[in-house]
């Protein structure tokens, strides 16, 4: 079952004196993976309120395993379309079609973003669809 809200499930645990301050950095992690990131002023009052900064380094050097301890707003637009599947006829065990289909369906077609896939570059537009480009 999904947590609805989050920061109130974590913040007893935190501000429980009993917990070890590991423990207390693990919870604020699976926070941050759970919610894909938080903001720079959020992850501040946790460190703060919990007293870990003397610790903090162990929470914000996992942005150089590339996971987004600090997530902004522009960085949460940038969610993949994607595409109705309903009408698909799907095999009997089949219940999800994974992003990459949509990705490459839409690479394909040449519709994919510039700005989101700079690597991907469109086809010429004498191209024909015979041959490699």
């Amino acid at each position: 079952e999904k947590v609805k809200d989050s920061m109130r499930v974590l913040l007893p645990v935190l501000l429980n004196k009993s917990h070890d301050s590991y423990d207390k950095i693990r919870a604020i992690l699976l926070y941050i993976f759970s919610t894909n990131g938080t903001t720079q002023e959020n992850l501040d009052k946790l460190i703060q309120n919990v007293h870990i900064e003397s610790d903090s380094d162990m929470i914000r050097n996992w942005k150089y395993l590339d996971v987004p301890v600090i997530s902004s707003f522009v960085a949460q637009q940038h969610k993949y379309v994607r595409r109705d599947r309903s009408k698909e006829e799907t095999f009997q065990l089949s219940r999800w079609t994974p992003v990459i289909k949509d990705v490459m369906e839409d690479a394909i077609e040449n519709k994919l973003d510039s700005k989101e896939w700079p690597y991907c570059s469109r086809c010429p537009p004498t191209w024909n669809g015979s041959g490699a480009v």
